[in-house]
């Protein structure tokens, strides 16, 4: 996915739409796995994400025979800045997704991947000089309301999901000047993250702290870490190549509404009145935001 001469025709596919959709309801299932590792600090965990991602993405690579241009990103000194720049991100997004499932934080995670794309034309409008239209600017100050009426009940910011907001809002703003395909993308980070989270690990089995082979049902669970990473990304990776924009960005709310009904359902987190206010005026804002793709859908 990393020559301009791979990109399909700009409409959607039956196979785009199942890649993404699998995707989707992967990520949205993904709090229930999260939450078995409660018990496992949210750096061991993600350190185990970013070690047992390796193989499975080097692998699917192989089978691609795309490693080309994972090579020539390791020599190139730009392109490995840039990576490190965005494992950084999505490492933080990562830790505090994790850190929120395991401390009954779920409807903020839920919250900050709802508030995430309408961050991101307000941050394509403040760094690029896009303008933004009269329905996109209803929706952004929707959200911003919304994050204050939550701010105003706690009497602080709703942090975890600001986080999760702005590192992967950023994340996918960096990616962008990333000048390898989204596999390949995906595989340099993990590698350059492997260093640091192997030394962590290191240092923390030499405390006699780490949860990696303390039980057959830790381990099990820590070397799945790299499964539920890195599945769901490579094949919205490979999803979101073979979709119109207007489609991604309609598919996008599927996550966070699983998220959300697990976190009230089956996580039963209080719904409070603040939530309760809040909660409808984001969906308010996402509906608004949605309106010129649900147009080009009637179009089509």
């Amino acid at each position: 996915m990393s020559a301009a001469s791979d990109t399909p025709e700009d409409k959607d596919t039956a196979q785009g739409f199942l890649f993404a959709l699998a995707a989707y309801v992967f990520w949205g299932f993904l709090p229930l796995f999260m939450k078995m590792v409660a018990h496992i600090s949210p750096v061991e965990v993600v350190a185990h994400r970013v070690i047992w991602s390796i193989p499975i993405a080097g692998a699917i690579l192989l089978v691609m025979r795309r490693t080309d241009a994972l090579v020539a990103a390791l020599k190139s000194p730009r392109t490995l800045f840039m990576a490190c720049v965005t494992a950084t991100l999505v490492s933080v997004n990562w830790g505090v997704y994790v850190w929120s499932i395991a401390t009954d934080h779920a409807l903020d995670a839920a919250l900050g991947y709802y508030i995430n794309p309408l961050f991101s034309i307000a941050l394509a409008a403040v760094l690029l000089g896009e303008k933004l239209t009269r329905l996109q600017w209803i929706a952004v100050g929707l959200a911003a309301a919304a994050v204050g009426v939550l701010w105003y009940d706690a009497g602080t910011l709703p942090w975890a999901a600001l986080t999760l907001t702005v590192s992967w809002g950023f994340y996918a703003f960096f990616k962008k000047s990333l000048p390898v395909g989204p596999n390949q993308g995906f595989l340099l980070e993990v590698l350059i993250l492997s260093v640091p989270a192997t030394a962590y690990l290191i240092w923390l089995t030499a405390q006699g702290q780490g949860h990696f082979l303390s039980s057959a049902y830790d381990t099990w669970l820590l070397l799945t870490c790299g499964v539920v990473t890195a599945v769901p990304l490579m094949l919205y990776a490979n999803g979101a190549k073979l979709l119109r924009l207007s489609t991604i960005g309609i598919m996008q709310y599927i996550a966070p509404t699983m998220i959300f009904l697990v976190a009230v359902i089956i996580f039963k987190e209080p719904f409070g009145q603040a939530r309760m206010i809040a909660f409808p005026m984001i969906w308010a804002a996402l509906v608004v935001y949605s309106i010129p793709m649900l147009r080009e859908f009637r179009r089509r």
